[in-house]
């Protein structure tokens, strides 16, 4: 399928209609762009290859894996691991969350988490593989952790290579909220000597629900895509994905309107609307025709059941806009 048709799929509502809208209604949000086949999922990341093949990650088993030829339809795999390290048992837990696939220097790089639901006795591993395919993955071990003494939780973890060179990490979930920690390239793991743990996102007051940090950087702004409240309550969540941006990477980040992340502050990019329930778990992919938010819904008409779902970024406002 052509790029022109690939993308006329994607697109819902006319960008000139959003353009003109604050999507703060469920009328203001468009539906996800037509996927099929194997397209249950949770916590996706994706990325296109140099050969043009999508290969698409999730939470679940040992990294659970999708594949696709032209951003429609999905087939799944094995999991990236076809044997689970055996430290992921010192976390309770024989499944990775909430993968995050990238390709550095000549090398597929994935992140991922290992917890239990609601514990932050966490910790973030890192595995490399020279094809990004099911079973060739070589885990690292462990990037980060965080104990139940711990204010903060080491899950949902994102590389961020800016244009200097430099490599950051950004995790986090509810506690003190979301943080980031330089990386050091050779390793893919924390910079030696650098112990600063920045804070990104926070809600000082009420829920402490945000989690899921994405960063990258578009016309000289850094933004942090994060999901806010209730994920994995199928029909019941109340899933959302908001942005800030910063003019460094360590933030501080604000919304639209001038309010800091760090005290509950965001512009909204998803929402619920319609059938499409709670969009969250989302990456950033930069691919031929634009900038893509890769995220799960749970979908109203399948008893929750969560789904992947793909929308067109547009960034000439100066903030992302789905369409």
């Amino acid at each position: 399928m052509s790029r022109t048709s690939r993308r006329a799929t994607l697109l819902a509502v006319p960008a000139a209609v959003l353009l003109a809208l604050t999507p703060t209604t469920a009328s203001a949000y468009p539906n996800p762009g037509t996927v099929t086949g194997s397209t249950v999922v949770h916590d996706p990341t994706m990325i296109r290859t140099s050969a043009g093949r999508y290969l698409l990650y999730a939470t679940g088993g040992g990294l659970a894996h999708r594949t696709s030829t032209d951003r429609i339809a999905f087939s799944a795999g094995g999991d990236a691991f076809s044997t689970k390290p055996s430290w992921w048992s010192s976390y309770g837990t024989t499944e990775a969350w909430a993968p995050d696939l990238s390709y550095q220097g000549g090398k597929y790089l994935m992140y991922y988490a290992v917890s239990t639901f609601g514990s932050n006795k966490s910790a973030i591993g890192l595995a490399g593989s020279s094809t990004g395919l099911p079973g060739s993955w070589t885990d690292y071990g462990t990037v980060y952790t965080s104990t139940t003494s711990s204010d903060y939780n080491a899950i949902d973890p994102n590389l961020f290579v800016d244009d200097d060179g430099k490599w950051w990490l950004s995790f986090g979930s509810w506690w003190t909220g979301l943080k980031m920690i330089r990386i050091d390239p050779a390793t893919g793991k924390q910079l030696s000597g650098s112990t600063t743990r920045y804070s990104l996102a926070a809600r000082p007051t009420g829920t402490k629900a945000v989690e899921a940090p994405y960063v990258v950087k578009r016309n000289g702004y850094y933004y942090l895509f994060a999901s806010y409240d209730t994920c994995c309550a199928g029909t019941s969540s109340t899933y959302k994905v908001k942005v800030g941006r910063a003019t460094a990477v360590t933030g501080p980040y604000y919304d639209k309107n001038g309010v800091a992340l760090t005290n509950n502050g965001g512009t909204p990019v998803l929402e619920s609307h319609g059938r499409y329930i709670g969009p969250g778990g989302q990456s950033i992919m930069k691919d031929t025709d634009g900038d893509l938010i890769v995220y799960h819904y749970y979908d109203g008409n399948d008893d929750g059941t969560p789904k992947l779902g793909i929308n067109l970024l547009d960034w000439s406002t100066g903030w992302p806009v789905a369409h």
